[in-house]
């Protein structure tokens, strides 16, 4: 797999460059070709880490609503870290931190169900 990302990863860069020096725009829009086609090989191999988690999440005796906001706020860590670069490659800094911004509210978003479980069990402890 690694083999597969690495090549769509130096013939997106090189078919980038090349294409920059007469369209810059559509540079961008191989960029963004390169980028899915990256992201869908790396799904495949993200739909078995999620088999993993789930099972060591059992063995371990954690319920999936704990594992599950650990893995959407990767997710979206993960995604917000692509679109915030391609949009610095497109020279658009402030949609880049925008981006940043948002994907950090979705994080603690996605993080409230299991940081009211760690307060309830506090509010147990007490």
């Amino acid at each position: 797999m690694i083999g597969q990302v690495v090549a769509a990863a130096v013939i997106g860069a090189v078919c980038a460059a090349v294409v920059k020096k007469q369209t810059p725009d559509l540079a961008l829009v191989v960029t963004l070709c390169a980028v899915a086609l990256i992201l869908s090989t790396a799904m495949a191999a993200l739909s078995l880490v999620r088999e993993l988690i789930d099972v060591l999440g059992e063995r371990a005796g954690l319920s999936a609503a704990v594992l599950a906001p650990v893995v959407k706020t990767l997710g979206i860590a993960l995604l917000t870290r692509v679109c915030a670069e391609l949009c610095r490659d497109a020279n658009e800094g402030g949609i880049a931190a925008a981006v940043e911004i948002a994907g950090g509210v979705c994080a603690l978003l996605v993080c409230m169900p299991l940081f009211q479980a760690v307060l309830a069990l506090i509010m147990e402890l007490i």
